[in-house]
């Protein structure tokens, strides 16, 4: 793949669907991760992890973990678009950091960090990724080194204290 590298990857457009909205008029807290995952399909596809991947090599990604902020609420209709920044990866893992932004009024509703592994489709067990796709993930983190390490990275639930504690 030739194509440079974006920073950050900003490709994924979406709209928060009828379906999407619960009994509180908002977007509910499932679909975020519905969006989240169809920016990570965009994402992956363009870091050469797509179909002609999958068929020719055998392999794919399979979601290890993921951890989900919420920071304002969405509502029906309300367009919206993901931003990724790949964080970090190694032989056998991507990580990555969605932000979901409102694609009008630009503010940001939530992020996600993922961690994505790499499977052989033929034992469904991890397994190393070939050559051209890490040399393409070393391309990506290169230039997404330049943004900086955000401040959602790495974060954790909050844990208060424990009563009588």
């Amino acid at each position: 793949m030739t194509e440079r590298p974006e920073a950050p990857f900003d490709r994924y457009r979406g709209v928060v669907l009828p379906g999407w909205v619960d009994y509180n008029g908002h977007m509910n807290v499932a679909y975020y991760l519905v969006a989240f995952d169809l920016a990570t399909d965009v994402f992956l596809d363009w870091i050469g992890l797509d179909k002609l991947h999958r068929d020719a090599r055998g392999g794919t990604t399979f979601t290890g973990e993921v951890h989900i902020g919420y920071r304002r609420e969405l509502r029906e209709g309300d367009p919206l678009r993901v931003a990724t920044q790949l964080l970090s990866y190694d032989q056998k893992r991507i990580r990555y950091l969605h932000k979901m932004y409102h694609a009008e009024q630009g503010f940001e509703a939530a992020f996600a960090e993922n961690l994505s592994l790499y499977v052989d489709l033929n034992t469904r067990r991890v397994a190393e990724m070939g050559p051209e796709t890490l040399q393409r993930l070393q391309e990506v983190l290169a230039a997404h080194k330049t943004l900086g390490i955000p401040k959602e990275a790495g974060s954790t639930i909050a844990r208060p204290p424990l009563p009588g504690s």
